[in-house]
């Protein structure tokens, strides 16, 4: 597929994600709301995307109040439609449950928006990543060029739909994302950042491409039993549980996005807990298993090895 293929197709898929999130925005307030609790994080402030998060302070939302802001979360995918201030980088979360008594005829119509919505979401991404050809180091500017404003984090981010749950808490998750890789792998991406010729801040052109030379000779170093890992860093994020009786099973979902839940009448309202403010501090792991000791290798990678050079 050609650039010029792929941009068309980012606005078209954007126009009718757009147009697919205010029809549904329009038809949710029809349905009768039976419980809405959402929570509202501090937002992060421009400038501060990579500061550490010590301490989380929840404000909390009901009812109407409670809708409204979640509706208004779920249209939210440019700039323009928040803060000067706030970041673009960092996404705006909205923790939280909507639940609805919803007849089979009106469940039907829910699952065809949301449906509808998240394939568009994904093909959104898909274009972006995929059929654009453009290297992930040049997303950004690629998707600002065309799309100017457009919050990828927000427009990725599917909206999730339950028909059953009879219990709902919140937490909070503190983990990395731990990924095993190749040198081959690894070795292809370093090789690639050669070829383009490109400069990394603050770095000169012939200063990155001395440091790529050596993570290249690093790697070559190993030997070949060495096994490599990405262990990157995840800030901390709100998650659900969800527990369901009737097949004695706890599902963890992470939770950008208020959850929607569908009843068939109000009796059947799943139990919504809290979120309680988050403190690093006084985190209590229930278990938390000893890891292998791993060493570090190329640090803005954030690649280790099981081998210490």
């Amino acid at each position: 597929m050609s650039r010029y293929e792929a941009v068309d197709n980012l606005h078209r898929c954007v126009a009718d994600l757009e147009t697919a999130l205010k029809t549904f925005t329009n038809f949710l307030p029809g349905l009768r709301l039976l419980v809405a609790r959402v929570f509202e994080l501090p937002p992060v402030m421009k400038g501060n995307e990579h500061d550490p998060v010590r301490k989380i302070a929840v404000k909390q939302h009901l009812a109407q109040p409670a809708l409204d802001l979640a509706l208004r979360h779920y249209l939210r995918l440019f700039i323009q439609h928040q803060s000067e201030s706030l970041s673009t980088k960092a996404a705006v979360r909205l923790p939280g449950a909507l639940c609805f008594a919803a007849s089979p005829e009106e469940s039907r119509l829910v699952h065809q928006h949301i449906d509808n919505i998240n394939s568009l979401k994904q093909r959104l991404e898909q274009i972006i990543t995929v059929e654009s050809g453009v290297p992930s180091e040049e997303r950004f500017e690629f998707v600002h060029t065309h799309l100017k404003g457009l919050i990828t984090l927000n427009a990725y981010r599917t909206i999730t739909l339950l028909d059953a749950a009879d219990s709902l808490h919140f937490g909070w998750a503190n983990k990395h994302i731990i990924k095993n890789v190749t040198r081959e792998e690894m070795l292809e991406k370093l090789n690639k950042s050669v070829k383009a010729g490109r400069a990394m801040a603050p770095w000169t052109r012939e200063e990155w491409a001395e440091k790529l030379s050596d993570e290249i000779a690093l790697l070559n170093s190993l030997p070949a039993s060495a096994k490599l890992k990405i262990k990157r860093p995840v800030k901390v994020q709100p998650i659900a549980r969800v527990w369901n009786k009737q097949q004695q099973k706890q599902t963890q979902l992470a939770c950008p996005s208020p959850l929607l839940i569908l009843c068939p009448d109000a009796t059947s309202v799943p139990k919504l807990g809290e979120l309680l403010n988050y403190d690093a501090d006084n985190v209590v792991h229930k278990f938390k298993p000893q890891a292998k000791t791993l060493y570090t290798l190329i640090p803005r990678l954030h690649l280790y090895s099981d081998i210490e050079v």
